[in-house]
């Protein structure tokens, strides 16, 4: 198997390789909302209401009780990368920094040294249905990155840059180029703290869609990189003359480049990749350091401050239902797109 280093079933979450600490998918088939932007109370019975991860009637309300998503809670010592592929989420966190970003937006977020936020999914449709995409990312922090200042930033659809590649067959594979590049394509810039914020890091996040019998080919990068491909939607794909059935994640070769051969049906794929950092990792739920210790520094921290404290009167907080995109950043400045 050329160019392959492991193949094994996609499970939840999915599994990740250094410099990246989890990866978690998200399709849900939201029902209309109310008028108020929850789910009505009808369809929450029979649920594990703050705890509901089954995917009954092609949902979950995940931690909300009225409105799903996850209502604020703690993070240290690493990042989140939230990408949208179709739905509504709305963010809220202890600095006052507040946001709504939707379908081809993506939300990096640097923890740093502590912050509270909050990522709901506000029901905007009363006359039809809520469905939401997303995939959110936990990308390391070294040692030396992991008290920095909280910062999150939006890179919204607008400014991702987008490849299409037309194979001889005169069919189409789009890659949306979160981070990183691919060939002299260059993703617009993280967060100033993050890992990949430094090119020699090669780290890279690409969202790839194949038409069906599209062939495609991830060009190499750093030998040292390590190299994630996530196929979750589709049929089969043929790499190197061995078939894989959707549903599974393939440990690529990071210096090689890797011939992807599309079959009869759409094929989607998340793509991660990047040098590893090669520091321990201690992790306790939303808190992730280097040594126990700092475990349990982080632990008394947030018991003693909050990481700021929630400013927001609620805990399911969601913006106003004519509100658009936008981003309200603790500075108080704030980005309003269309």
């Amino acid at each position: 198997m050329s160019g392959i280093k492991n193949i094994q079933p996609l499970g939840f979450p999915w599994q990740t390789q250094d410099p990246f600490l989890f990866c978690a998918y998200h399709r849900d088939e939201y029902p209309a909302g109310t008028d108020q932007m929850e789910i009505a109370p009808t369809h929450l019975q029979g649920r594990a209401i703050g705890q509901d991860f089954m995917l009954k009637d092609g949902w979950r309300m995940y931690h909300g009780k009225r409105i799903p998503g996850f209502p604020y809670h703690p993070h240290r010592g690493f990042e989140t990368i939230t990408i949208n592929k179709e739905g509504v989420v709305d963010h809220s966190d202890s600095l006052g920094a507040a946001g709504r970003f939707m379908g081809g937006d993506v939300q990096w977020m640097t923890a740093g040294r502590g912050i509270q936020h909050s990522e709901m999914f506000p029901m905007l449709h009363e006359d039809k249905g809520n469905p939401l995409e997303i995939f959110q990312i936990w990308l390391n922090l070294p040692k030396v990155s992991k008290m920095v200042a909280p910062h999150f930033k939006m890179l919204w659809k607008e400014t991702i840059p987008v490849i299409k590649h037309t194979d001889t067959s005169q069919r189409t594979t789009t890659i949306d180029v979160i981070a990183g590049r691919i060939d002299t394509t260059v993703a617009t810039a993280t967060t100033p703290d993050s890992w990949a914020a430094d090119p020699a890091h090669a780290v890279g996040v690409f969202t790839v869609h194949m038409e069906a019998n599209a062939m495609w080919i991830l060009p190499k990068t750093d030998a040292d990189a390590t190299r994630s491909i996530f196929f979750y939607k589709g049929n089969s794909i043929e790499i190197a003359g061995t078939t894989i059935a959707v549903n599974q994640l393939i440990e690529a070769e990071a210096g090689e480049d890797i011939t992807i051969l599309n079959g009869d049906e759409d094929a989607y794929f998340l793509i991660l990749e990047g040098k590893p950092i090669q520091e321990p990792v201690a992790k306790h739920g939303p808190f992730v350091m280097n040594t126990e210790a700092e475990i349990r520094e982080a632990m008394r921290d947030y018991g003693a401050t909050q990481f700021g404290g929630w400013p927001w009167e609620k805990t399911e907080v969601v913006h106003a239902k004519d509100k658009g995109r936008f981003a309200l950043h603790s500075d108080g400045t704030e980005e309003i797109k269309p």
